[in-house]
Parts: structure tokens; C-alpha cells; sequence
């Protein structure tokens, strides 16, 4: 299954969680306690959009995305960005940032947000990866043997996001350079909450800016939809069969769904790149390495 950015990017339609009630409301809280979040991602929210083709397909995620060999594929694909992103060259902030008045725990604050990107988008770009996969005709692995997850963390942490109509100018522009150079409508949940320090998240973004229509940048973004497709296809369990078969052919014809669904599944690999190159901007254990 081919890289593909969908052109036109279609219009998305995000149920946020504070809008949704009744079996949406339960599918959101059993995704975020599947996938050990704190937050729902935007291609889950644009799914349930479509509420018969996301009932559809969380009724056959569920089941999976609590498995062992669930976690493991994120396993890979973290180690995989964690490996490639060096090859990026991102600066250490930590230093300047201090200058700026940064302290210790300010930092730790920041770090600690980034990780729950970092690991966090893993399941939602498998998530999306298996929707194509599925509305394009590309089977998933019928193995249905799995290991359960022991333990369910409970993830109950808030982010604080800078949505645009509370934020300062500075921020504004920033998010606006954001759409234009990933060339999306949207800013995505991740730089909305790290915009909650604007000057650290200024020289971050300023650092990766340059990175983001490289070949570098697309090799580690192509090496990711690879791995992910493999780890679909090949190794994560099925344990309800979800197969093309089991949408409606109205579902199936919806071009808009087709559409949305490719759109996240092109844009995860660059977020999880770009949250990768945060995290290694912060790293004081490999900067000290060197």
C-alpha cells in the first residue's frame, strides 16, 4: 500500500469529546483506556464522524489494541523514529532554554508532555493504517490468537491545549506557519499543548522547520508506513476477523471517509517524526553522550 497524501485534503469533521455523548462518549473513553492516553487524536474524532463505519471498526479494534502484541508493534515503530531521527541533526534547546529562564522542572514539565505524543500517536497511526488498509481492499492478519495486556493504566491527565482563540499573536503566527509548512488545515492536539510554553515551542519549531519538506524528513516518514503496514498485515492479531467484508457497501463507497482516513494515515508518520525531534532537542542523557 502506497505512501498516498490525498489531493485535494479533504474537510474533516472532528467530534471533540466534550460534544459527544451516548455510545460515542463509551467508545472515546474505551479507545483512550486501549490506548493508555490521555487524549482522543483527531483521526479518531474525524472518524466518528462517520458513526457507522467507526462502530464498525472500534467494535473490531478493541479487542486487538489491548493485546501484547499490540504494544510491541508501537515498540517497534518508537524505536524505529527514536533510531532515525538523529539523522535530522536537531539542536539542543536545553541550554538556550535555561538562559531563558527555563528551570529543571519547567523542562521535565515539557519532557514529560512530549513523551505522551511520542508514544501516544503510535496507536492512532496504526489505527488509521488498519482503516485504510481495510477501506482499500488490503486485508489485515487473520491470526486471532493473542495475548492480553495484563494491566489497563488508567490515564486520567488533561492537557491544557492553546486553542486559537485564546492565544497571543506570537502563537497565532506560529500556528498559521505550522499549516502552511505541513500544508493542512488543522494545528494538531500535539503543538497546541506544547504552545502552552511559547518560547521554548518557538526555537523547537524554528529548529525542525527547515527538516520538514526534506528527503530525510520523507525517508523516516516512508520507513514508518512500511513497518507499520508489515506490522498490520503480518504480525498484530485479529482476534474478530475485521475484514473489508464487514462494512456496508454504502460505507465503502464514501469517498469522504476514504479520503479522511488516507489523509491521517499520510500525516502520522511527519507527527510522529517531528515529536520525535522535539524529544531528542530535550535530551540531556544522548547530549551528554557526545
Amino acid at each position: 500500500m502506497e505512501r498516498l497524501k490525498p489531493s485535494p485534503i479533504p474537510a474533516i469533521f472532528p467530534e471533540p469529546e466534550y460534544l459527544v455523548s451516548g455510545k460515542k462518549q463509551i467508545w472515546y473513553q474505551d479507545m483512550k483506556l486501549a490506548y493508555q492516553v490521555p487524549w482522543m487524536g483527531v483521526v479518531t474524532m474525524a472518524f466518528a464522524h462517520y458513526e457507522d463505519f467507526f462502530e464498525v471498526l472500534w467494535s473490531g479494534l478493541q479487542p486487538l489494541t489491548t493485546s501484547v502484541e499490540f504494544d510491541l508493534a508501537c515498540d517497534e515503530l518508537q524505536e524505529l523514529v527514536e533510531t532515525q531521527v538523529g539523522s535530522l541533526n536537531p539542536n539542543y534547546l536545553v541550554d538556550g532554554l535555561k538562559v531563558k529562564g527555563f528551570g529543571e522542572r519547567e523542562l521535565d514539565e515539557i519532557r514529560g508532555l512530549i513523551e505522551i505524543f511520542h508514544r501516544g500517536n503510535l496507536p492512532y497511526f496504526l489505527t488509521a493504517t488498519i482503516a485504510r488498509r481495510l477501506m482499500e481492499g488490503f486485508e489485515l492478519n487473520q491470526n486471532q490468537e493473542f495475548q492480553r495486556r495484563p494491566e489497563t493504566k488508567v490515564v486520567s491527565d488533561r492537557l491544557v491545549l492553546i486553542e486559537e482563540h485564546h492565544a497571543t499573536s506570537e502563537v497565532l503566527s506560529l500556528y498559521q506557519d505550522i499549516r502552511k509548512t505541513l500544508d493542512l488545515p488543522f494545528v494538531n492536539t500535539d503543538y497546541r499543548a506544547l504552545a502552552r510554553w511559547p518560547s521554548y515551542f518557538t526555537s523547537a519549531w524554528k529548529d525542525l522547520r527547515p527538516w520538514i519538506q526534506s528527503d530525510e524528513h520523507e525517508r523516516i516518514c516512508a520507513q514508518l508506513h512500511e513497518v507499520a503496514n508489515r506490522l498490520v498485515g503480518s504480525v498484530i492479531p485479529n482476534p474478530e476477523r475485521l475484514r473489508r467484508g464487514n462494512f456496508s457497501e454504502a460505507i465503502l463507497r464514501n469517498q469522504d471517509i476514504l479520503a479522511t482516513t488516507r489523509l491521517f494515515q499520510w500525516l502520522l508518520p511527519g507527527l510522529i517524526t517531528n515529536v520525535a525531534f522535539f524529544r531528542a532537542q530535550l535530551n540531556t542523557e544522548k547530549h551528554n553522550l557526545f
